[in-house]
């Protein structure tokens, strides 16, 4: 009874790092859409006085939020997973963990939050940007983009938490996430 549940207690347990390593083989094979929710930026949603241009009206990251971008970066370095695009919402917490992980970012529109109201009326357009995006995405190789919860899942009907990965191929199907890394 004991070595039967320890068997399925290691079964259990290894899974994870089964599935994770296959997603990691997949990266590696460099022609997927990598999907990140900002790391953590404790709060919901942003304050009335928010300004896209002024970072001190936004929700940012803590040094939680920071120390977990950095771990995101370090994963895909020691992983040795290329990447050739980095895409950010311009919103600075998905700024920050896009420059905190990887030093480099350009920001796109379609990928800014919509969750508030007053951005909530941008929400078809934006999603439909970036679908058209990527249904016409003519290079190559791993492409990042650094959004927010509701983007997310919007495009996929999956939530996940800050700092997660979720890893699409360029239809859009979803081949999985890491959220531990």
């Amino acid at each position: 009874m004991l070595k039967s549940l320890i068997f399925c207690l290691l079964i259990f347990f290894s899974l994870p790092s089964n599935a994770k390593s296959d997603l990691v083989d997949s990266l590696k094979n460099n022609n997927n859409l990598i999907f990140i929710r900002h790391a953590l930026a404790p709060g919901n949603g942003d304050p009335d006085n928010f300004d896209i241009l002024d970072c001190t009206t936004q929700r940012n990251l803590d040094n939680v939020g920071r120390d977990q971008s950095k771990r995101l970066g370090n994963f895909f370095q020691i992983n040795n997973i290329p990447i050739n695009t980095i895409l950010s919402s311009e919103w600075c917490r998905c700024q920050e963990t896009a420059k905190l992980a990887f030093n480099k970012y350009d920001t796109f529109s379609a990928l800014n939050s919509f969750y508030d109201p007053k951005f909530y009326k941008y929400k078809e357009r934006q999603l439909d940007k970036l679908k058209n995006f990527i249904h016409n995405l003519e290079e190559d190789g791993n492409i990042v983009f650094v959004t927010h919860y509701v983007v997310i899942a919007s495009m996929f009907g999956i939530g996940i938490s800050s700092g997660e990965i979720l890893v699409t191929d360029r239809d859009l199907n979803v081949i999985g996430s890491i959220e531990d890394y």
